[in-house]
C-alpha cells in the first residue's frame, strides 16, 4: 500500500461519508437559528446561541469520548487487535453513562456557573435556561452516541457514522419544525427535538452494531472493561483530549461572552455568522476524521512510510477543499445571509464582518488537519499543549482588540486558530513519523 493512488482512495472512501455526515451537523444549526431569527424577537436567538454555547462546553468537554475511543481503536484495528476495539466500545460506554448521571445530578451547579462566564441580557438568560434543562436529558444518548461512532471510525468504517449523523439531524430538523412552528414551543420545542433524536440515534447505533459487529464483543465482564493499566492509558489520553477540548470551548464562551457584551443585536449577528465557521470546520473535519481511521491505523502498524503520505495527501486535499469553500462564501456569502434571518438590520449590520468568514477556509485549514492527524496518534499531549499556549495568546488578543469592538473580536479569533496550525506544525516531526511515537 505505498502508492499516493491507494492512500487517496482510502481518504475518499473514509472522508466522503464523513463531509456528508458533517455537512448535516451545521444544516441542523442553521434550521435552528433560522427558526428562531423568524420569531419576533432577537433574545430567541441569543439564547439558542447562549444554550449551545454551554452545551459545548458539556459535550465537546466529553468529545475524548470519540476521538480517544477512534484513536486507540484504529491502532487496535492496525495490530489486528479486534476483541481490543471490542473492549474499547464497552469501556467508552461505561465512562458515558456514568459521566451522564454525574451531568444530571450536578446540572443546576453547570447552568449557574455557565452564566457567571456568560453575561447575558436577563431575557436571554431566562430563555437559555429553560432550553438548558430540557436538552440536558440528552446527555446518556449523546455522549454513548460518541463511543459508538469512535469505534466504527476506528474499524474504518465511516458509513455508519454518516447514517447515524445523517438520520439524528434529519429527525432532529423535522422535530424542531414540529414544536417550533406547529406546537409553538420556541426554545424549548427545539430542545426537545433534540433530546428525543439523539436517542433514536442511540438506538439505531445499538441496532448496526449487534448487526454487523457482534462478534468482536468477546466478553461483557465489567473487569475486561475496567482493566487498570489499558484504563489508565485511556484516562490519560482522554485527560489530555479533554484539556484540549475545554481550551478550545472556552474560548468560543469567551468569544460569545464578548458579543453578549458588546449588545444583543451583535451576538444575535456572531450567532449567525459561526454558523458559515461551524459550516466550515465541519466540512474539513471529514478529512481529519478520516486522518484519525487512517493515521491509528499506520500507527498501530508503525508503517511510517504510509504515515507521512497519509498525512501529504490530507493535506492537499484539505486546501484544495478550503480554496473551494472560499470561493462560495466570497460569491454567495451575502446570500446566505437570507438563510438565517429575514431580519434586515441584522443583514445589514452583519455584512461587514463577513471578511472573517471569507478567510477562514484557508487560514483554519492547518488546525484542523493537524487536530485530526494528532488524535489518530493518540499523541495527545503535544496536542494538548498546542491548544493551551493558543488560547492564551487568543485571550490576549480579545484583551487588546476589544477596543476595536466585533472586528477586534474576530480578529482574535482568527489568531487562535492561526496559532494552533503553526504549533501542531512544529511538534509534528517530533510527536508523529518516528516509530513507537505514539501515546
Amino acid at each position: 500500500m505505498h502508492n499516493p493512488q491507494n492512500i487517496n482512495k482510502q481518504i475518499y472512501r473514509l472522508a466522503l461519508p464523513n463531509i456528508i455526515s458533517n455537512f448535516s451537523i451545521p444544516l441542523l444549526g442553521a434550521v435552528d437559528t433560522a427558526l428562531m431569527g423568524r420569531l419576533e424577537s432577537e433574545h430567541y436567538l441569543g439564547a439558542v446561541g447562549v444554550g449551545s454555547v454551554i452545551f459545548s462546553f458539556i459535550y465537546w468537554g466529553f468529545g475524548f469520548l470519540r476521538m480517544a475511543t477512534t484513536g486507540l481503536t484504529a491502532q487496535a484495528f492496525g495490530e489486528n487487535n479486534i476483541p481490543e476495539c471490542g473492549r474499547l466500545l464497552l469501556q467508552a460506554t461505561f465512562i458515558g453513562i456514568t459521566s451522564s448521571l454525574l451531568l444530571f445530578i450536578f446540572q443546576w451547579q453547570l447552568i449557574d456557573f455557565s452564566f457567571l462566564l456568560i453575561d447575558a441580557s436577563p431575557e436571554v438568560e431566562h430563555l437559555a435556561r429553560a432550553y438548558f434543562h430540557v436538552r440536558i436529558y440528552a446527555a446518556p444518548a449523546t455522549l454513548c452516541l460518541h463511543a459508538f461512532h469512535g469505534v466504527f471510525l476506528g474499524l474504518q468504517n465511516a458509513r455508519y457514522p454518516m447514517l447515524l449523523t445523517v438520520v439524528v439531524n434529519l429527525i432532529n430538523v423535522v422535530l424542531n419544525l414540529v414544536f417550533v412552528q406547529t406546537l409553538g414551543m420556541k426554545v424549548v420545542g427545539v430542545a426537545l427535538a433534540t433530546v428525543l433524536a439523539q436517542y433514536i440515534g442511540l438506538f439505531l447505533a445499538v441496532l448496526l452494531f449487534l448487526r454487523y459487529y457482534r462478534g468482536i464483543l468477546t466478553s461483557w465482564n465489567l473487569r475486561e472493561v475496567l482493566v487498570i493499566p489499558k484504563l489508565k492509558r485511556f484516562l490519560s489520553i482522554s485527560g489530555d483530549i479533554f484539556i484540549r477540548t475545554c481550551c478550545l470551548v472556552f474560548s468560543h464562551a469567551v468569544f460569545t461572552a464578548k458579543s453578549a457584551a458588546l449588545s444583543d443585536t451583535l451576538l444575535a449577528i456572531n450567532t449567525i455568522l459561526l454558523q458559515f465557521i461551524n459550516l466550515l470546520s465541519y466540512a474539513i473535519d471529514g478529512l481529519a476524521f478520516a486522518a484519525e481511521s487512517l493515521i491509528g491505523k499506520y500507527t498501530g502498524a508503525q508503517d511510517i512510510q504510509n504515515l507521512k503520505r497519509t498525512t501529504r495527501q490530507i493535506f492537499l486535499w484539505a486546501f484544495l477543499f478550503g480554496g473551494l469553500l472560499m470561493l462560495i462564501f466570497v460569491l454567495f456569502g451575502e446570500h446566505l445571509l437570507h438563510l438565517f434571518t429575514n431580519q434586515m438590520p441584522l443583514i445589514e449590520q452583519a455584512k461587514p464582518y463577513l471578511i472573517w468568514i471569507i478567510i477562514a477556509p484557508v487560514v483554519n485549514v492547518a488546525a484542523y488537519i493537524w487536530d485530526g492527524i494528532f488524535l489518530g496518534a493518540t499523541a495527545s499531549k503535544a496536542l494538548r499543549n498546542s491548544v493551551i499556549i493558543s488560547t492564551l495568546l487568543f485571550l490576549s488578543a480579545v484583551y487588546l482588540l476589544i477596543p476595536f469592538g466585533n472586528h477586534g473580536l474576530w480578529g482574535a479569533y482568527t489568531l487562535l486558530l492561526i496559532a494552533r496550525g503553526i504549533s501542531l506544525t512544529v511538534l509534528a516531526p517530533k510527536y508523529l513519523f518516528k516509530p513507537g511515537s505514539s501515546g
